[in-house]
Formats: structure tokens, C-alpha cells, sequence
């Protein structure tokens, strides 16, 4: 999530070893690269809803939109008024072909009666969630739904093999709780917030948190189906963020399903207590990792403790026990025995304080990480060395062929850059949405999120994120611009 815009109008050890999986070679290469031949120009691109250009794309490719807030209310089959903030997003397969997108609606806020959709939310007050759609690969709607509400703030989540999507909320808030970065009171809510929930592809959630994998400012998370693990990804917008991950007690290759009950602990640099990596790191640098018990990750708080104490309790533990700092993790993704994933600030000077710090923790325009399961080592894959180059790398998902779709959320325009096996950054599209109902008024600083490709790789889906949140589905000759 990009709060800069709210927080303006409001005033307020290197080594040497080789990267595995399919970037495996990849490291041979500078990680401060820049970009690399340019494959092609983008240029506009007809919706095939209207007409109307909303994105520019490489020659070849087509896109249809849907599920657009920007107009008329459009209402879900059961009834549903579809909410802002198109976030995180999976495609699973559906029946006949199609796909069920599960998508998250990173709402924050809360009101007596509040939440959204039919069914018991999880808290009566709270106004965020995920909505489910079944769409054909060309973005046909056939059906849409509520399946989680009664949460807040979910940002991103992961597909998990089993067929399920898991969300995460972005927030510590809860009646424990003092207000957050908006001013707003949590006095109406009904629980404690800030965790992660499962959605069944096609289905309901049952509505129940997973509490011990941990009460933070979750942001992502992705499935390691060798060992049973759940990497997680802390965006703590206004401190340093820890990389997570959740022992589950069973494993949810053989129950279907991620239990509570497990372990959560806090990726450490071996030999390094507490080491900085947020700041700009060395060419190709490497590291070494152990794992932080968290002894309590699941607090409630009495009497109630200001926002800021709260979202920093469960990672204070683990830097207590030596646990590394990375500015705002955002998106991460599994591929063969790798998780990759974003630091949105990260790779700049280093900070000059712990926090808070108003414009995000990380003054730099964003690294790709990468930690390789096998070996346990963390590895810098990408540092952007300006905004023209990567511009605060948010979400990310995998392609087929391995290269990695990373959503750009800057403040000004925003693409989805590619990021191939030899290091190469590419442009695949550029937002040039405008208003519906007045084109002069530009939407281009307005971010990308939700990529997520189709099982058999035909189709793009992703969202842009903003209170007149939109979908599109993207297809192309993608094996042509090696995506």
C-alpha cells in the first residue's frame, strides 16, 4: 500500500554462492544492472470493453477490463456493492476453463455495521475483505461474490498449491488498539486486527484468523510445498519491516488447509546481529540466515497502547534476538525452491532513526530478494539504481518461463516491469487510465497490483489499486517478450 499521498494531504556478509531456481546463473551478473537492450516500445492499446485506451501494451497483446468502480455501483451476485481498492489477487483454476480470481479489497476504516457482503464478517465493523470472481481467460464475468469480510487493510496475500488464496491485513488495528496513520479511532471494532485468513478457491472462508503466524502489518506471503512453509512479508510503512516465516503444526499438502497452532520466527544474517538491509547493499551480495523464535505472536494489549507500539511488538522480538531489518517487504513469490520478494524503499542511504519516518522506512527505489530454501541464503537479486529504471517494486508474481512481473507503486507513472533470467529490466505495460467520465483528468500515478497469471500462462490478470479500483485481463504473445 502507498500511504505517501494520504501522509502529504494530511501534513502530516556478502559471499559467493549461486542463486537456485530459475535465476539459477542469474548472479553472475551485476545486481545493480541497469536496463538492459530494449525489447520493444510500448504504445496505446483499445480496451476491448469500450474502446477506450486505458493501458499501453507491446504490439500483439489485448486486454478487457472489468469490475471498474469508476461509474455506475456495480453490485456482485449476491447483492454485494463491490468495494475500492482492488489489491492483492489469485488465479485458480475453475470449471470449464475458467478462473476463479480471488482478490483482495485493502479498505481501512471502521464503523458500527460496517463490513461489506452477506454472511457473519469476522468483525461487524471493519470494512475490508476479498471478493471472488469466476471469469473466462478473456475476462468474461460469469460470477461474483463476498468471501472474507469483516477484516481490514488486506494489502496482498499468496495462492497457496492446495487451491487457496491467503490474505493478509496490513494493520495492528483492534479495540486494543489506538488510532492509526489516518487519525481514525479504533473504538468501534469488534477484534483484534493484523493477521492472515484463508479464502477456498470458489468457496467461503471460514472467517478465522491464524493467529500464530503472527498479529503485524502482514503484506504477502508464499508457500514453500517441499518443506511446508509460510514465507511472510512485514510492510511496516513507517519502521523497518522483518522477513517472516510460519511453521504450520500439519502439514497443508496432506490436510488441504493451513492450521493454526504453528511456530513463527524472524530470518536473522548469520554472524550479523541486527543487520541492516534496508540500505544500499553490495554487488551480488549474499548472505548466510538463521531463524528468531517470536515467543508472543498473537498480543492483545491491556490497557490499550498507541498504534505504534503495537505494530512494532512482534518484530521488536526478533531483532531482540538479532533479526534483520529490510524497508517495507511487499510482494514475494515461490519458484522452485526459491522465495522472491520485494523491498518497496529499500536499497538507498540508510536511515538516520528507527522510526517512525513520515515518506516510509528506505530511501532508496526498491531491491528483489531472494531466499534459496535449499541452502538458506538471502540473496540481493536486483538494486534499482533510479525511478526510470524501477520504481518502488510492490507486488510480484512469476511468469512460466521464470521471469519475474514486478507492480510498480511510484508516484508518477506506474508500469509492470519485467525482470528476466539475465537480469534485464523491461517494460510489459504502463498505466494510462483517466477518468470515465472526464478523460482530461489523468489516473497514471495510480499503482498496479494483484498480478497473477492463468495455470496455463495465457492470461494476465492484475489490478490497480485506488478507491475506483479496476481489472484487467491481459493476453499476448508473452513467450515473444520472454514473460
Amino acid at each position: 500500500m502507498d500511504r505517501r499521498t494520504f501522509l502529504k494531504g494530511a501534513g502530516a556478509a556478502a559471499g559467493g554462492a549461486l542463486l537456485g531456481g530459475p535465476f539459477a546463473g542469474f548472479v553472475a551478473r551485476q545486481a545493480h544492472a541497469g536496463p538492459g537492450p530494449s525489447f520493444r516500445d510500448l504504445g496505446p492499446v483499445e480496451d476491448l470493453r469500450d474502446g477506450r485506451v486505458r493501458l499501453w501494451l507491446p504490439d500483439g497483446f489485448s486486454y478487457q477490463s472489468f469490475h471498474d468502480n469508476d461509474g455506475p455501483e456495480v453490485v456482485l451476485d449476491d447483492g454485494t456493492s463491490l468495494p475500492g481498492r482492488h489489491d492483492g489477487m489469485a488465479a485458480l483454476p475453475g470449471p470449464n476453463g475458467d478462473v476463479w480470481l480471488v482478490r483482495n479489497h485493502e479498505v481501512n476504516g471502521n464503523a458500527p455495521g460496517g463490513a461489506f457482503g452477506p454472511g457473519t464478517p469476522y468483525d461487524g465493523a471493519a470494512l475490508g475483505g476479498t471478493t471472488t470472481t469466476l471469469v473466462s481467460p478473456l475476462g468474461e464475468v460469469r460470477e461474483s461474490y463476498t468471501s472474507l469480510n469483516g477484516t481490514q487493510m488486506n494489502c496482498s496475500g499468496g495462492p497457496m498449491p492446495w487451491g487457496a488464496w491467503i490474505t493478509c491485513e496490513e494493520t495492528v488495528n483492534g479495540p486494543d488498539v489506538g488510532p492509526d496513520f489516518t487519525g481514525t479511532s479504533n473504538e468501534d471494532l469488534e477484534q483484534p486486527h493484523g493477521f492472515v485468513f484463508e479464502v477456498p478457491a470458489g468457496g467461503q472462508s471460514d472467517r478465522q484468523p491464524i493467529r500464530q503466524a503472527g498479529r503485524f502489518a502482514h503484506e504477502a506471503v508464499a508457500f514453500d510445498p517441499v518443506d511446508g512453509i509460510l514465507y511472510l512479508t512485514e510492510d511496516n510503512f513507517g519502521f523497518p519491516s522483518g522477513f517472516f516465516r510460519y511453521l504450520p503444526p500439519s502439514d497443508p499438502m496432506e490436510t488441504g488447509r493451513l492450521d493454526d497452532g504453528g511456530r513463527l520466527q524472524m530470518l536473522a544474517v548469520v554472524g550479523r546481529p541486527n543487520a541492516d538491509l534496508a540500505r544500499a547493499q553490495p554487488r551480488r551480495a549474499t548472505f548466510d540466515v538463521d531463524w528468531v523464535d517470536i515467543d508472543d505472536p498473537d498480543p492483545e494489549f491491556d490497557p490499550v497502547v498507541s498504534n505504534n507500539d503495537a505494530i512494532v511488538y512482534v518484530g521488536n522480538q526478533g531483532r531482540a534476538g538479532g533479526a534483520a531489518w529490510f524497508s517495507r517487504l511487499e510482494g514475494c513469490v515461490y519458484d522452485d525452491n526459491v522465495v522472491y520478494f520485494c523491498s518497496t524503499q529499500g536499497g538507498g542511504e540508510p536511515e538516520g532513526q528507527f522510526g517512525p519516518v513520515g515518506d516510509g522506512f528506505g530511501n532508496g527505489r526498491g531491491q528483489v530478494w531472494a531466499y534459496h530454501t535449499r541452502g538458506q541464503t538471502l540473496q540481493l537479486v536486483y538494486e534499482s539504481t533510479g525511478e526510470e529504471v524501477l520504481d518502488f517494486p510492490d507486488n510480484v508474481t512469476t511468469s512460466p518461463r521464470g521471469t519475474l512481473v514486478l507492480c510498480e507503486d511510484g508516484p508518477a507513472d506506474n508500469h509492470l516491469r519485467g525482470l528476466n533470467r539475465g537480469g534485464q529490466i523491461f517494460d510489459i505495460a504502463v498505466n494510462r487510465l483517466r477518468r470515465n467520465d472526464d478523460p482530461t483528468v489523468t489516473r497514471f500515478g495510480e499503482e498496479f497490483a494483484g498480478t497473477t497469471f492463468t495455470a496455463d500462462g495465457h492470461t494476465l490478470f492484475v489490478n490497480i489499486q485506488a478507491s475506483d479500483g479496476i481489472t484487467f485481463a491481459i493476453w499476448g504473445p508473452w513467450e515473444r517478450i520472454r514473460v
